[in-house]
């Protein structure tokens, strides 16, 4: 038999199980898992020897900025980041130029990324309320993996961008939807089947605290937090969940920060409604205390908040209450961010960091081997749709596999990141355990670092 690729002596782990194995590739696909050796020629062989083999590991929450802001990112560049990060998946978001609000613009951007792809990847859609309400359903029927709306920001009316800094008199600007118009967006997208994901941020609460505290002085980073306080998640998540309850609409949390979503969430789950939440390593790893060695780089919204949010955040993922974490990779450039607290925009590269950080965190006992397998591969491919064919090692599905050295220490330095830009609040962060092989439908991508294959990733869909 002439195999693809095998991968043999590794120690294969899924979210149940761990067993010494070898795992035979055909056409792509997982053709055998087994301890015994079949012999046979291959195209490539991996010896796995003391390596972890998890199924390909899954980005949910990827902004690419492909097309319209090269000078931040491309999709180039965010994927060969993702492959170096053990990624073999990432879902990418809508918020591009073209935005995918409708199908011809969806395709644009298909034809757009997929040359660029060194890893497979979804799309999410847009949601606009008015704009693009009927836009919902042909663009689930084109293979959008969800639907993504930005509650609490104003967008810009010519491009469809996120306006951080938003100015009621200002123009060509779509201002905060009312909650009215949020709920006919909940039952459109019920009406699709497909998840909404909600950016959960009060506007109307944030101007009012925005504005007393610039108007005492306060433009520190506690200052920002008081202006962006746990209430203004907490309120969205709160009016969200209603919404849900009574459109029957698939509801995902996006970057949950805040103590208060964790208990809100647990609380809907345990009346039985399908609602989920993610979180994001920025919240995991550092807080309000870091401010002072790590400055702007940390700034994102929803913002970095307490040590009490984090151990709430950690508690939430250990009882099962936040299904995902992914990376919200937002890059901007190094000039953009060099600027003051206030001005500057929200986001930092993670795509890269995610898988590290999180493998680090198995070996410092907050989460197990398994807990990783869940969050980052199967969980998210359950709950897009996308099981077995992704997140998972079995036969016949597509040969993703992310191959993990647990003992390797690496520290995160910023200039070797393989995004466009470099921003990040984890330069200088010494980690243990590190993916050293990525390997998408069977084919190297990424090995010992480097990434050592040209483009082939493909758009994928639920089917």
């Amino acid at each position: 038999m002439k195999w693809d690729h095998i991968i043999k002596n590794g120690t294969i782990v899924t979210a149940e199980d761990m067993f010494k194995g070898h795992i035979y590739v055909k056409d792509g696909k997982i053709a055998a898992i087994t301890s015994e050796d079949f012999g046979g020629d291959a195209n490539e062989i991996t010896d796995a020897s003391g390596l972890y083999v998890l199924p390909g590991l899954i980005d949910t929450h990827v902004h690419s900025r492909d097309g319209g802001a090269p000078e931040k990112e491309d999709f180039f560049h965010s994927t060969q980041a993702a492959a170096a990060g053990g990624l073999t998946t990432i879902f990418e978001m809508p918020n591009a130029i073209p935005a995918v609000i409708n199908v011809k613009n969806m395709k644009e951007q298909l034809d757009n990324l997929t040359p660029k792809a060194h890893v497979d990847f979804a799309m999410w859609g847009l949601c606009l309320g008015d704009l693009n309400k009927y836009d919902l359903l042909p663009l689930k029927e084109a293979g959008v993996i969800g639907f993504k709306f930005f509650w609490g920001y104003a967008i810009n009316s010519e491009t469809y961008q996120l306006v951080y800094n938003y100015d009621p008199s200002a123009t060509n600007i779509i201002p905060p939807l009312k909650d009215g118009e949020v709920y006919e967006i909940f039952e459109k997208v019920a009406e699709t089947g497909k998840i909404i994901s909600i950016h959960a941020e009060n506007a109307d609460l944030m101007e009012t605290l925005t504005n007393r505290v610039k108007k005492a002085g306060d433009l520190t980073y506690e200052g920002l937090l008081n202006a962006r306080p746990n209430l203004a998640e907490e309120t969205i998540v709160q009016t969200a969940i209603s919404f849900a309850k009574n459109t029957n609409a698939k509801l995902h949390i996006l970057h949950a920060s805040a103590k208060e979503t964790v208990d809100l969430v647990e609380q809907a789950q345990k009346a039985g409604y399908p609602i989920t939440a993610e979180t994001c390593p920025h919240y995991l790893f550092v807080n309000n205390d870091d401010y002072e060695k790590i400055g702007p780089m940390m700034k994102v919204y929803p913002p970095i908040r307490h040590k009490e949010d984090q151990e709430k955040l950690w508690e939430g993922i250990n009882e099962n209450i936040i299904s995902l974490v992914c990376s919200d990779h937002a890059p901007h450039t190094a000039e953009q961010k060099d600027g003051a607290l206030w001005d500057i925009p929200s986001g930092m590269c993670g795509v890269e960091t995610l898988a590290p950080l999180m493998i680090d965190s198995v070996n410092k006992g907050k989460i197990t081997i398994h807990q990783l397998v869940s969050l980052l591969s199967e969980n998210p491919s359950k709950l897009f749709g996308l099981y077995p064919q992704k997140g998972s090692l079995q036969v016949g599905t597509d040969a993703d596999i992310t191959l993990v050295d647990m003992n390797k220490k690496h520290t995160i330095r910023k200039e070797e990141l393989h995004s466009v830009s470099k921003i990040t609040a984890f330069d200088g962060f010494e980690i243990e355990g590190m993916p050293v092989g990525t390997i998408v439908r069977g084919k190297t991508v990424m090995k010992n670092g480097e990434i050592v294959s040209k483009p082939f990733g493909k758009f994928i869909r639920q089917e």
